[in-house]
């Protein structure tokens, strides 16, 4: 191909390979009201929630008093009809409506109730599916939810499309359980589930090691249970909890990590694979470094606070340049069904010109490419690479 090529042939692999999206808030229809879905969810997302205290003068407490579909009612009227949804949520929620058929110009919320009270749950995630481009979706399980934990035993479980992957955010970071009690649990989880990872979100003040019950578990059952079962680790490094509480799941924030404690996990654990991602800008070109040191770290995903086009494109520029192909660029981290659609949209869209750009570069410096090298690409970005690490092969 030559460089006038490139645009259209990356926009078409990127348009035409079904992502596997690696880590997702999503559940199984057969988990119920876990799985969120629909106009009101999609409103009291917790990130229109902040942005709605930006705007309205609505105080958080008599917010959290309002019914769901009060809130909701609320973020429309103050978020679409009284300002322009120009911010990337906001704009999420325009794209989502568009991608369905509906007028996201509308003052009222009742023309979209009707339209998502009459969809079929299975058929509906079927067509979500397809427009977001995935063929897969990881849940995130917890073992310690009660509600969860009751449906597992009454049947729930994985279905067509989802995955899922254990949580162990109260064992690892909240709890008091001896090692022996954690492994067992996480033994027992693993069986059940049959998970494609494990995962925690660790705090900006996370340190390994330390004199803390934390490096204790992830030495005596944690890291241990992971290897006997030949599953990935995935450390979520940055967040910090609750810095505004009164806004509930929307009052947290992100920190700089001393991501040293990579080091000395990979140096104690060679044998252990890991899936890193970090929450803080500042922390990505270490982690890249740190990558291109240990062959048992895979980075993922542009989080959080760095979902954002502008800091996509950057993470994922420096990500190239430094480790090749050798990565997973994004996950949605969707919470709510309907949010895979705007946010692999915006990804794909974000991605194009970042890869197009490799790719010109690479045939000026006197490599030819091929359609079959930027096909591989692309699906090695977006499916491979997490299928080898894990050792799981999506169906």
């Amino acid at each position: 191909m030559n460089t006038g090529e490139i645009d259209g042939v990356v926009r078409e692999m990127l348009d035409t390979t079904p992502f596997i999206d690696i880590h997702t808030h999503l559940f199984a229809p057969s988990f119920r009201s876990l799985a969120l879905w629909g106009i009101d969810d999609l409103l009291t997302y917790h990130y229109l929630e902040a942005e709605l205290f930006r705007f309205a003068s609505i105080r958080p407490e008599p917010y959290w008093n309002l019914t769901k579909t009060e809130r909701a009612d609320l973020v429309w009227k103050t978020l679409f009809v009284e300002n322009t949804p120009i911010s990337e949520s906001t704009r999420g929620v325009v794209a989502v409506l568009h991608a369905l058929g509906l007028d996201s110009t509308a003052t009222s919320l009742t023309t979209f109730r009707e339209f998502f009270r009459d969809q079929d749950p299975a058929r509906h995630i079927e067509r979500v599916f397809r427009l977001a481009g995935i063929s897969d979706a990881v849940m995130t399980n917890d073992p310690l939810d009660d509600q969860e934990a009751a449906l597992w035993e009454s049947g729930a479980g994985p279905e067509k499309g989802f995955q899922a992957s254990l949580r162990i955010d109260r064992l690892l970071n909240e709890g008091s359980r001896t090692s022996p009690e954690v492994r067992r649990c996480l033994e027992s989880s693993v069986r059940r589930m049959n998970p494609v990872y494990m995962a925690v979100s660790l705090p900006d003040s996370f340190i390994f090691p330390a004199e803390d019950s934390r490096t204790t578990l992830l030495r005596e059952a944690v890291l241990p249970v992971c290897r006997e079962f030949g599953i990935p680790m995935a450390l979520m490094i940055g967040v910090r909890r609750g810095v505004n509480p009164a806004l509930r799941g929307a009052g947290d924030a992100s920190g700089k990590a001393d991501l040293r404690s990579l080091e000395s996990l990979c140096l104690e654990f060679p044998d252990n694979r890991f899936l890193i991602t970090v929450l803080s800008r500042e922390n990505q070109h270490e982690l890249c470094v740190y990558a291109r040191k240990f062959r048992n770290i895979l980075p993922f995903g542009c989080w959080w606070f760095l979902n954002n086009p502008s800091i996509v494109e950057e993470i994922t520029r420096e990500r190239l340049e430094m480790l090749g192909t050798s990565f997973i660029p994004q996950h949605s981290d969707a919470r709510v069904l309907e949010q895979l659609i705007y946010k692999w949209r915006n990804t794909r869209r974000t991605l194009a010109p970042v890869l197009s750009n490799a790719y010109r570069l690479l045939i000026e410096d006197g490599r030819p490419v091929a359609r079959e090298v930027i096909r591989r690409d692309v699906e090695r970005l977006f499916r491979g690479n997490f299928e080898q690490w894990t050792g799981k092969r999506a169906d």
